[in-house]
Protein backbone atom coordinates (compact mmCIF):
# COMPACT_ATOMS: atom_id res chain seq x y z
CA UNK A 1 0.00 0.00 0.00
CA UNK A 2 1.37 3.58 -0.67
CA UNK A 3 2.13 5.53 1.86
CA UNK A 4 0.88 9.10 1.56
CA UNK A 5 2.90 10.49 4.45
CA UNK A 6 6.36 9.70 2.45
CA UNK A 7 7.61 12.66 1.26
CA UNK A 8 7.35 13.18 -3.01
CA UNK A 9 10.01 13.30 -5.76
CA UNK A 10 10.59 12.96 -9.46
CA UNK A 11 12.79 11.40 -11.83
CA UNK A 12 13.10 12.05 -15.67
CA UNK A 13 14.24 9.60 -17.68
CA UNK A 14 15.70 11.86 -20.77
CA UNK A 15 16.03 10.21 -24.55
CA UNK A 16 17.00 10.69 -27.75
CA UNK A 17 17.33 8.33 -31.08
CA UNK A 18 20.54 6.83 -31.19
CA UNK A 19 22.67 8.26 -33.75
CA UNK A 20 22.86 4.65 -36.05
CA UNK A 21 20.90 4.52 -38.97
CA UNK A 22 22.02 0.54 -38.86
CA UNK A 23 20.87 -0.53 -35.16
CA UNK A 24 17.88 2.03 -34.08
CA UNK A 25 16.83 2.41 -31.00
CA UNK A 26 17.39 5.13 -27.78
CA UNK A 27 19.70 6.54 -25.39
CA UNK A 28 19.40 7.44 -22.19
CA UNK A 29 20.84 10.33 -20.10
CA UNK A 30 22.32 9.00 -16.65
CA UNK A 31 23.83 10.72 -14.47
CA UNK A 32 26.64 9.52 -11.91
CA UNK A 33 25.75 10.98 -8.11
CA UNK A 34 28.77 11.82 -5.68
CA UNK A 35 30.06 8.95 -3.42
CA UNK A 36 27.82 10.60 -0.21
CA UNK A 37 24.31 11.20 0.85
CA UNK A 38 21.52 9.31 -0.59
CA UNK A 39 22.21 7.25 -3.97
CA UNK A 40 25.95 7.55 -3.28
CA UNK A 41 28.20 6.54 -6.34
CA UNK A 42 24.97 5.31 -8.25
CA UNK A 43 23.81 6.22 -12.22
CA UNK A 44 20.17 7.93 -12.02
CA UNK A 45 18.31 9.85 -13.81
CA UNK A 46 18.29 13.58 -13.29
CA UNK A 47 15.74 14.05 -10.13
CA UNK A 48 15.25 15.38 -6.36
CA UNK A 49 12.64 15.75 -4.09
CA UNK A 50 9.41 18.09 -4.76
CA UNK A 51 9.78 21.12 -2.59
CA UNK A 52 7.64 24.21 -1.58
CA UNK A 53 8.67 25.77 -4.42
CA UNK A 54 7.03 23.44 -6.94
CA UNK A 55 3.74 24.49 -7.88
CA UNK A 56 0.89 22.77 -8.76
CA UNK A 57 -3.02 22.34 -8.02
CA UNK A 58 -2.33 18.46 -6.70
CA UNK A 59 0.42 16.12 -6.10
CA UNK A 60 0.74 15.37 -9.88
CA UNK A 61 1.37 18.79 -11.00
CA UNK A 62 4.08 19.73 -7.94
CA UNK A 63 5.61 16.83 -9.65
CA UNK A 64 5.56 17.87 -13.21
CA UNK A 65 7.04 20.97 -11.82
CA UNK A 66 9.99 19.50 -9.29
CA UNK A 67 10.63 17.34 -12.78
CA UNK A 68 11.47 20.41 -15.04
CA UNK A 69 13.44 21.83 -12.24
CA UNK A 70 15.36 19.28 -10.68
CA UNK A 71 16.77 18.55 -14.66
CA UNK A 72 17.45 22.43 -15.20
CA UNK A 73 19.23 22.47 -12.09
CA UNK A 74 21.54 18.76 -12.83
CA UNK A 75 21.44 18.84 -16.10
CA UNK A 76 20.86 22.73 -17.78
CA UNK A 77 18.27 21.20 -20.12
CA UNK A 78 15.12 22.85 -20.29
CA UNK A 79 11.79 20.98 -20.69
CA UNK A 80 8.14 22.39 -20.64
CA UNK A 81 5.26 20.17 -18.79
CA UNK A 82 3.73 19.10 -21.99
CA UNK A 83 7.13 17.30 -22.98
CA UNK A 84 6.63 14.76 -19.72
CA UNK A 85 4.69 12.01 -19.90
CA UNK A 86 4.21 9.75 -16.56
CA UNK A 87 5.70 6.37 -16.89
CA UNK A 88 5.91 4.91 -13.35
CA UNK A 89 5.62 5.38 -9.54
CA UNK A 90 8.25 3.74 -6.84
CA UNK A 91 7.42 3.65 -3.07
CA UNK A 92 10.58 2.11 -1.56
CA UNK A 93 10.94 -0.52 1.14
CA UNK A 94 9.55 -0.37 4.67
CA UNK A 95 13.79 -0.72 5.88
CA UNK A 96 14.99 1.91 3.18
CA UNK A 97 16.08 4.74 5.59
CA UNK A 98 15.22 7.94 3.19
CA UNK A 99 12.04 6.94 1.83
CA UNK A 100 10.75 9.03 -0.95
CA UNK A 101 7.77 8.26 -3.37
CA UNK A 102 8.97 8.89 -6.78
CA UNK A 103 7.14 9.89 -9.82
CA UNK A 104 9.08 8.75 -13.05
CA UNK A 105 8.94 10.73 -15.98
CA UNK A 106 9.76 10.30 -19.81
CA UNK A 107 10.60 12.72 -22.42
CA UNK A 108 12.61 13.34 -25.01
CA UNK A 109 15.84 15.42 -23.97
CA UNK A 110 16.09 19.20 -25.84
CA UNK A 111 18.95 19.40 -28.45
CA UNK A 112 21.23 21.17 -26.13
CA UNK A 113 24.73 20.25 -24.72
CA UNK A 114 24.51 18.22 -21.21
CA UNK A 115 25.97 20.51 -18.10
CA UNK A 116 26.28 18.73 -15.08
CA UNK A 117 25.41 20.81 -11.57
CA UNK A 118 29.35 19.57 -10.36
CA UNK A 119 27.62 19.51 -6.56
CA UNK A 120 25.53 16.76 -7.39
CA UNK A 121 26.61 15.22 -10.60
CA UNK A 122 29.99 13.21 -11.27
CA UNK A 123 29.67 12.32 -14.34
CA UNK A 124 27.30 11.50 -17.52
CA UNK A 125 27.02 9.46 -20.32
CA UNK A 126 24.31 9.03 -23.46
CA UNK A 127 23.46 5.15 -23.03
CA UNK A 128 21.32 2.90 -24.76
CA UNK A 129 19.13 0.46 -21.98
CA UNK A 130 20.98 -2.60 -22.95
CA UNK A 131 24.95 -1.30 -22.59
CA UNK A 132 23.71 0.32 -19.54
CA UNK A 133 22.45 -2.94 -17.86
CA UNK A 134 25.70 -4.85 -19.81
CA UNK A 135 27.44 -2.19 -17.90
CA UNK A 136 25.84 -2.69 -14.46
CA UNK A 137 26.18 -6.97 -14.53
CA UNK A 138 29.87 -6.00 -15.21
CA UNK A 139 30.11 -3.46 -12.56
CA UNK A 140 30.79 -0.71 -14.72
CA UNK A 141 28.22 1.41 -13.11
CA UNK A 142 25.93 1.36 -9.90
CA UNK A 143 22.39 0.96 -10.51
CA UNK A 144 19.53 0.48 -8.22
CA UNK A 145 16.40 -1.67 -8.85
CA UNK A 146 13.94 1.24 -10.01
CA UNK A 147 16.81 2.46 -12.85
CA UNK A 148 17.20 -1.06 -13.70
CA UNK A 149 13.96 -1.76 -14.01
CA UNK A 150 13.24 1.38 -15.96
CA UNK A 151 16.05 0.77 -18.26
CA UNK A 152 14.70 -2.75 -18.79
CA UNK A 153 11.55 -1.58 -19.67
CA UNK A 154 12.93 0.73 -22.32
CA UNK A 155 15.49 -2.17 -24.17
CA UNK A 156 12.53 -2.93 -27.07
CA UNK A 157 11.82 1.15 -27.86
CA UNK A 158 12.48 1.82 -31.53
CA UNK A 159 12.72 5.00 -31.21
CA UNK A 160 11.82 8.22 -28.92
CA UNK A 161 8.43 8.69 -29.69
CA UNK A 162 7.46 5.15 -29.51
CA UNK A 163 8.86 5.27 -26.53
CA UNK A 164 6.71 7.97 -25.30
CA UNK A 165 3.74 7.21 -27.51
CA UNK A 166 3.47 4.00 -25.35
CA UNK A 167 3.77 5.81 -22.03
CA UNK A 168 0.79 8.12 -22.36
CA UNK A 169 -1.19 5.30 -23.71
CA UNK A 170 -0.51 3.05 -20.84
CA UNK A 171 -1.87 3.53 -17.52
CA UNK A 172 0.85 4.04 -14.79
CA UNK A 173 2.91 1.59 -13.24
CA UNK A 174 2.89 1.81 -9.89
CA UNK A 175 5.52 -0.27 -7.52
CA UNK A 176 4.89 -0.28 -3.94
CA UNK A 177 8.73 -2.56 -3.10
CA UNK A 178 9.12 -5.36 -0.98
CA UNK A 179 12.31 -6.33 -0.46
CA UNK A 180 13.07 -10.13 0.63
CA UNK A 181 17.73 -9.79 1.43
CA UNK A 182 17.38 -13.76 2.46
CA UNK A 183 16.33 -14.68 -1.36
CA UNK A 184 18.05 -11.80 -2.89
CA UNK A 185 15.00 -10.51 -4.60
CA UNK A 186 12.66 -7.59 -4.68
CA UNK A 187 8.62 -8.19 -4.80
CA UNK A 188 6.05 -6.48 -6.73
CA UNK A 189 1.99 -6.67 -6.46
CA UNK A 190 1.03 -9.12 -9.08
CA UNK A 191 3.72 -11.56 -7.65
CA UNK A 192 2.56 -14.63 -5.89
CA UNK A 193 5.23 -14.15 -2.69
CA UNK A 194 4.62 -10.05 -2.28
CA UNK A 195 2.05 -10.83 0.51
CA UNK A 196 4.22 -13.88 2.32
CA UNK A 197 2.28 -16.56 0.44
CA UNK A 198 4.09 -20.02 -0.28
CA UNK A 199 5.46 -20.20 -4.18
CA UNK A 200 4.61 -22.46 -6.94
CA UNK A 201 6.47 -23.19 -9.79
CA UNK A 202 3.67 -21.91 -12.41
CA UNK A 203 2.45 -18.76 -9.91
CA UNK A 204 2.18 -14.67 -11.14
CA UNK A 205 5.63 -13.23 -11.13
CA UNK A 206 6.81 -9.52 -10.44
CA UNK A 207 10.43 -9.75 -8.99
CA UNK A 208 13.66 -8.88 -9.80
CA UNK A 209 16.33 -11.16 -8.96
CA UNK A 210 19.61 -9.59 -8.06
CA UNK A 211 21.59 -12.89 -6.15
CA UNK A 212 23.80 -13.05 -8.96
CA UNK A 213 24.96 -11.13 -12.37
CA UNK A 214 23.22 -10.32 -14.44
CA UNK A 215 20.20 -9.64 -12.97
CA UNK A 216 17.04 -10.97 -14.04
CA UNK A 217 13.24 -9.36 -14.17
CA UNK A 218 10.53 -11.84 -14.12
CA UNK A 219 6.57 -10.88 -14.77
CA UNK A 220 3.86 -12.86 -15.60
Amino acid sequence: MVDAALPAAATVVLLRDADDPVLPGVEALLLRRPDRGSFAGAWVFPGGRVDETDAGADEDARAVSAAIRETREETGLVLAANDLAALSHWTPPEETSRRFRTWFFIARAPQAEVVPNPGEVEEHRWLRPQDALDAHAEDDLLLFPPTWVTLHALVGAASVDDAIAGARAAEIDRFVTHHDPAAQRFLWHGDESYGGAAETPDGPRHRLLTAEQPWRYERR
